[in-house]
């Protein structure tokens, strides 16, 4: 069943026949009050006659003489009255077919009303309540009192079939209604699927499907853009990073292509040999490198950290002791400057890793002599890395770009792939946190991730 059809179905159909199953049953509700109000009335007229029945010579029923009997005859109730034998004494009014009974039994009836039910003339409905009178002499009499339910069965008729005419339009309406929103609606989730399937197919270029943002398939659209957006420039950033990387890649195979043409193309002496494969070893390393750090920049980017809790202040004094050596062969001096014990979640060896990164550049882009400093803070429910450096700092111009892979800033005279920064923001990014050069940097870059 497609959308539409349940639109239909549930906003319109389901509402009109609970809309005609609630008017039938009012309508057998309000027959019931109807009838129990009739009978209420029935009952209160017999206790009036019963009241007054013998307050004059002679037995009459004070319904017949009334002044406004000629006003409510029309709805005014039949009645009898029967002697002590059963038989009728006087009945009103006294023309036309009678429905009162001939004749009563007067000793089989009870102390209280009888109320009944009977089919009068022309099939129509009676209801009929009898009671027993005892006289002054203390000889028992019988008072009934004969009414229609037609006034009854015209009104429910008039109440069903002013509820079915209010139930009709009303389905009318929302059918009409269902049926403009039920094509907006099925025309907007087409077009989403459409969408969906070219970027199954791989078709990142499609355009997502505008419309209104306000309900739910709206919100849909944007986030289903938005995902559209990040893939197309993931795919962008992927194709970038395996061009750049064929590019890193083309330059070492080219030199050591080059040195091996010229072993094979003319004799050489031994030490000429060496050195050439000297420096294809070199570039061999260089290859290595350059493969590990893709790799680990690939991981990075998987995200699949396991997040534990623990204290960044360790890892960071131990990322600090592993590189001292190396510091100190430059006359580094490496601190670190953490008051305090600084607990969060994360995956230990991707946040050494990415230390291991920072620490890295700055011996390589600090000046010997000099000091690289490691501060871990916890600033407004952030747990803060910072790593300073001594040297010249990243221009303003090269902040964000040099978090971009195989991206070394304006100053490429240190070497190194740029990939360096690229896995510590991607290592940030997976611990829902950030790398950034701050506004004040001399040569400071700072992670921060949420504390615990």
């Amino acid at each position: 069943m497609n959308l539409a059809a349940r639109i239909w179905i549930y906003g319109a159909l389901v509402p009109f026949l609970g809309s005609v199953g609630a008017t039938l049953g009012g309508a057998a509700f309000f027959r019931a009050q109807l009838e129990r109000a009739l009978d209420d009335a029935l009952l209160v007229e017999s206790a009036t006659e019963a009241v007054s029945l013998f307050d004059h010579i002679g037995v009459h029923l004070h319904m017949a003489v009334s002044p406004l009997e000629p006003n409510v005859r029309r709805m005014a109730p039949a009645g009898a009255l029967y002697g002590p034998d059963g038989k009728v004494l006087y009945r009103h009014p006294q023309a036309g077919t009678p429905l009162t009974d001939a004749s009563l039994d007067i000793a089989a009836l009870p102390a209280e009303p009888v109320l009944t039910t009977r089919t009068g003339p022309q099939g129509k409905r009676l209801r009929v309540v009898t009671s027993a009178v005892t006289a002054p002499d203390g000889r028992r009499h019988a008072i009934q009192l004969v009414t229609s339910l037609e006034h009854v069965e015209s009104a429910v008729r008039a109440f069903r079939r002013i509820g079915l005419a209010v139930s009709l339009a009303l389905g009318a309406g929302l059918f009409a209604i269902q049926g403009v929103v039920a094509r907006r609606l099925a025309r907007r989730v087409a077009a989403l699927s459409r969408h969906m399937a070219a970027l199954r197919e791989g078709n990142l270029d499609a355009v997502p499907p505008g419309g209104p943002s306000s309900d739910e398939i709206g919100e849909l659209s944007r986030v289903v853009g938005e995902a559209t957006e990040r893939l197309r420039g993931a795919r962008a950033a992927q194709e970038r990073l395996i061009a750049e990387a064929a590019h890193e890649l083309r330059t070492p195979l080219q030199f050591m292509r080059t040195s091996l043409d010229l072993g094979l193309r003319r004799e050489r002496r031994p030490e000429e040999l060496k050195q050439a494969l000297t420096d294809i070893r070199g570039e061999v390393s260089r290859l290595a490198r350059l493969a590990t750090r893709l790799l680990d920049l690939a991981t990075a980017r998987r995200g699949n950290w396991d997040r534990t809790p623990g204290d960044l202040v360790a890892v960071a004094c131990d990322a600090a002791e592993a590189i001292r050596g190396e510091a100190e062969g430059r006359s580094v001096l490496v601190e670190v400057d953490a008051p305090e014990p600084v607990p969060a979640s994360f995956d230990a060896n991707g946040i050494r890793q990415a230390l291991d990164n920072l620490l890295a550049n700055a011996l390589r882009f600090g000046p010997a002599g000099g000091t690289v400093r490691v501060e871990v803070r916890r600033v407004d429910g952030y747990a803060r890395i910072l790593v300073h450096d001594d040297g010249p700092g990243i221009a303003p111009a090269d902040r964000e770009r040099v978090f971009e892979a195989f991206e070394r800033g304006r100053d490429r005279t240190h070497g190194g792939a740029g990939l360096g920064l690229a896995i510590v923001r991607e290592v940030a990014r997976g611990h829902d946190g950030r790398a950034f050069v701050p506004e004040e940097s001399g040569g400071n870059v700072v992670i921060e991730i949420p504390a615990r």
